[in-house]
């Protein structure tokens, strides 16, 4: 009992010398996800069960604040896009018509296409949802958030996205992005999740990645030809909002079919 207490003080120090070296002016908690998933230690081993519990609040969290958030679409693009740069316009115009035909838009709730997606969406009085992720260069969630969650897990947070949204427009962005669209990409292509939309806005951005794909993934037989269609591309933002309108009212019928209505 003795050395298990020990080794927990040990660790809480471990991880609090740790972020403070790397992210000076962070507080240990802010970035639990990173210590639990750093290298293994013997200190850390003893404690990663009772991170469980924290993992377990988010969750309950999550689905109690997004529970009654109805249909909704997440918009997904850099945090680094400029008010000046087309794709905040395109951004912004998404989430005006997103709240204009009473769909909810969710976003990272961050800077960029985020915040422009959100202001949109609430300038129209919709509802502008903000899945926040608690980062050492983040400043929390942007202005125009009307309904917010902040995490500490990016796998939580991901599960909200796709658990609460009935489709994704994603517009240019980073790494953070990427991950969003591969992993939805993912989850369509392996049946996880069904009926889907997935639409990206930006041809010249992402023309070069879909070319990529095609002449390499599609030419190695790594995936299927129908594979490319699980996503559709366009410059168009209203196009993007009427395709995932488009996919959501299909679903409903077929939905209203299988209940027999």
């Amino acid at each position: 009992m003795v050395h298990q207490r020990k080794s927990e003080e040990n660790a809480r120090l471990g991880q609090k010398r740790h972020i403070e070296a790397s992210w000076p002016g962070k507080q240990p908690e802010d970035q639990l996800d990173h210590y639990l998933l750093d290298s293994p230690q013997a200190d850390v081993t003893h404690t990663d069960v009772w991170r469980v519990l924290r993992i377990q609040s988010e969750f309950v969290s999550g689905f109690g604040t997004m529970a009654d958030t109805g249909p909704a679409i997440a918009v997904f693009g850099s945090a680094r896009t400029d008010p000046s740069s087309p794709y905040y316009a395109m951004a912004e115009r998404v989430g005006s018509r997103l709240a204009e035909e009473g769909i909810t838009t969710i976003t990272g709730g961050g800077p960029g296409a985020m915040e422009a997606a959100n202001k949109g969406a609430a300038e129209k009085d919709g509802i502008s949802v903000g899945l926040g992720i608690e980062l050492p260069f983040e400043t929390g969630l942007n202005a125009s958030v009307n309904k917010g969650l902040n995490f500490r897990y990016f796998f939580v947070r991901k599960t909200m996205f796709v658990k609460y949204s009935q489709g994704f427009i994603v517009l240019p962005g980073g790494f953070g992005t990427l991950d969003e669209l591969f992993e939805a990409l993912t989850l369509v292509q392996t049946k996880k999740i069904t009926s889907f939309p997935i639409v990206l806005v930006g041809t010249d951005y992402w023309g070069g990645l879909v070319d990529w794909i095609t002449s390499t993934l599609v030419a190695e037989g790594t995936i299927s030809p129908a594979d490319l269609d699980l996503f559709t591309i366009t410059d168009d933002p209203d196009e993007a909002v009427n395709l995932v309108l488009r996919a959501h009212q299909e679903n409903q019928k077929v939905g209203d079919l299988a209940r027999g209505q």
